[in-house]
């Protein structure tokens, strides 16, 4: 049976929590907020305030940029999430991809092995210092909190598969000139690769579109039309769904078929759509 996750940002203080309340009422498994600094909330303090209001929901950034955080700095927000929240966070990180958030700490953002390698250091950092060598306060609740790794670069997913607990697959490729935007690995043959490179480790797709209608198709033509993508690649892949409630179950089936993948991590604007209004 699929699960979701909402990624979502928050507004206004009372805005926020009535979302966080009304995820965890709708049946959502987690929520998340996403790590750009300088351009979107703290997800630490948001998911501080979001802890207060829920008792089920994991919580967690999705996903920090390995490049602008410091270890002992992550590891104990994470660290302070997890006692706030009663034991519901994890860490969620990521290589990097924003030039703007490494120059804005003074750095230059590296090669795509530098960035992969910076990835790693961090994430083994930050999981020793939160199982207890060089973070004495505060502890985490958990024994161990959940490592989620997000990309899609081969090394990184090898490197994931057999230290992460869950990985987030978005589909996205090679970083374009603007420095925020993406080549898209929407194929079914590079997600048949990718998941092969995650082995066991439990995988999810971040989707891009999820909408509830009588007509699917001509869903997936605009989208397809609008990302410069193959229809059929849309249609057969777990980063957008369009159709109607049946269509999209079967097709979550299929997905979990081919590829056992039974997480999605979906935005705001998708929330009802996902369990119906």
């Amino acid at each position: 049976m699929a699960t979701f996750s909402l990624q979502a940002q928050p507004t206004t203080a009372a805005a926020w929590l009535d979302l966080a309340h009304e995820a965890e009422r709708l049946g959502f498994d987690a929520l998340t907020v996403a790590d750009h600094p300088g351009a979107c909330a703290s997800p630490f303090v948001a998911l501080a305030a979001a802890a207060a209001v829920t008792s089920r929901l994991r919580l967690g950034s999705y996903v920090s940029n390995a490049g602008v955080r410091e270890p002992i700095l992550l590891a104990s927000d994470v660290a302070t999430l997890d006692v706030v929240s009663g034991g519901r966070a994890f860490l969620g990180l990521g290589a990097g991809h924003t030039p703007a958030e490494w120059e804005a700490i003074g750095r230059t953002r590296p090669d795509v092995r530098g960035r992969v390698d910076h990835c790693i250091a961090v994430a083994e950092a930050t999981t020793r210092l939160l199982a207890g060598d060089g973070l004495d306060k505060p502890r985490p609740v958990q024994g161990k909190v959940p490592l989620l790794i997000g990309g899609g670069n081969t090394r990184l997913l090898r490197w994931a598969a057999k230290n992460a607990d869950r990985i987030g697959l978005s589909g996205l490729g090679r970083t374009l000139a603007d420095g925020h935007t993406h080549e898209a690995r929407w194929s079914t043959a590079e997600i048949d690769a990718q998941v092969e490179l995650c082995g066991d480790t439990p995988t999810e797709a971040l989707v891009q579109r999820f909408e509830i209608t009588d007509d699917g198709g001509a869903g997936y033509a605009a989208y397809a039309k609008e990302i410069e993508e193959k229809e059929k690649d849309l249609i057969a892949g777990p980063y957008a769904f369009f159709g109607t409630k049946s269509e999209i179950s079967a097709k979550l089936a299929e997905i979990e078929r081919r590829w056992g993948m039974t997480h999605f991590a979906v935005r705001t604007t998708t929330a009802a759509e996902v369990f119906g209004g």
